[in-house]
């Protein structure tokens, strides 16, 4: 026993600090590092289901109401021009006057009063166009009792040249046609009188927007520019800047088109008057006069005016007349859309003619003969104002 203590004790005194002894505790503890515990997942119902639209759907979404909202807005805008139409109206023409008249006042106004500058341009304007009536008005009177006859003969030489090939229509056929068409008059005679009543209540209400737009016309060329600012200031303040832009690129805009517009149709006039009178077509003035008015309605306004032209040269010269008329409106459209439209409508906003003819169409759907006029330029206005408030101030 004493050698087996002594043995052990022994062995404990060779033993050095670092030694581990078999059944021993460490002389110091060690700890592993914690184990990650798994998080715990939540129930699949509380868990959002990932969103998986594709971009592009997600994009044309975000474009798609906007875009409805934008239509909201002009047809609510249409509507409520509807219903004043004749103020809409009457301003619109106050516009159209004052960006053809308003550099006249401004270089007239270098050497007189603006309130006397103003009343020059608008007395000359009228006499101007008072002027441009009478004259057409004394040629239709010259020419009628010829016209009247030429346009008998006419008749009488179309309907031989329909009686041949390749119509072949014979004069019963003709004559039950003027039978048909005068027992229509005959029965719709209460409803053409209704028209021409209503006509005439259209005829007072153009005259009363004449003489409106004439009255804001006075204000514009004077002052527009005070009025613009007046209503600018009532905006707030951080707004005013973006309206300010806004406002100078739309007024940019319509002024460019609508003098752009009127080289245009001014061009035309002179061109269908020119190659009329060459042809002896009756009433050459007037035609071409319409034709100058027509051309305010882009792409089908001077196709139109050609057409009549057409058919007085068929009832008044013959069919080569007519077909050299025709042979006409092919080359004026040709002109118009290939040379003047680049070149005079340069510094306005340029639109593609697909654009021009939808705004016509739509125009004329809502509103008529109005709406096809002012379609082409409110989207020309609207387009610079977008095209303005996308670029910074100082890149304008």
């Amino acid at each position: 026993m004493a050698d087996a203590g002594g043995a052990a004790a022994g062995r404990g005194r060779g033993r050095r600090p670092g030694d581990m002894v078999l059944g021993s505790r460490p002389a110091h503890s060690t700890r592993l590092p914690p184990r990650p515990r798994p998080e715990r997942t939540a129930p699949a119902a509380e868990h959002p289901r990932a969103e998986r639209t594709v971009p592009w759907l997600r994009v044309a979404a975000a474009y798609a109401w906007r875009l409805i909202l934008v239509g909201a807005a002009v047809y609510g805008v249409f509507t409520v021009l509807g219903r004043f139409q004749l103020i809409a109206v009457a301003v619109f023409v106050a516009l159209v006057v004052t960006s053809v008249l308003r550099p006249f006042a401004d270089l007239l106004n270098r050497v007189l009063p603006r309130p006397l500058c103003v009343a020059a341009v608008l007395v000359l304007s009228l006499l101007v166009l008072a002027a441009l009536l009478a004259f057409v008005g004394e040629a239709v009177a010259g020419e009628w009792g010829r016209l009247t006859n030429e346009l008998t003969g006419g008749i009488h030489r179309i309907e031989q040249w329909l009686q041949r090939s390749p119509f072949r229509i014979g004069p019963g056929r003709l004559s039950a046609l003027q039978n048909q068409f005068m027992s229509y008059l005959s029965a719709h005679r209460a409803s053409l009188v209704d028209s021409a009543v209503s006509g005439l209540g259209r005829l007072v209400e153009l005259v009363t927007a004449g003489a409106l737009a004439l009255f804001t016309s006075v204000f514009f060329i004077h002052s527009g520019e005070r009025l613009w600012r007046w209503a600018r200031d009532q905006l707030p303040a951080g707004a005013r800047p973006v309206w300010e832009r806004a406002g100078q690129a739309a007024w940019r805009a319509f002024a460019g088109y609508t003098r752009g517009i009127i080289i245009v149709a001014a061009t035309n006039a002179v061109l269908v008057g020119v190659a009329l009178f060459v042809l002896r077509v009756p009433l050459a003035l007037p035609l071409a006069l319409l034709e100058f008015f027509a051309a305010f309605i882009p792409l089908v306004g001077s196709p139109i005016a050609l057409a009549v032209a057409t058919v007085v040269a068929l009832a008044g010269r013959g069919p080569l007349t007519a077909l050299a008329v025709i042979v006409l409106i092919v080359v004026i459209g040709q002109l118009e859309g290939h040379v003047l439209h680049p070149l005079v409508m340069s510094w306005a906003v340029r639109l593609h003619p697909l654009v021009v003819a939808v705004s016509v169409i739509a125009g004329s759907i809502v509103a008529g003969v109005i709406g096809a006029i002012v379609a082409v330029p409110f989207v020309s206005v609207v387009w610079a104002v977008l095209q303005a408030l996308r670029h910074r101030p100082d890149t304008i």
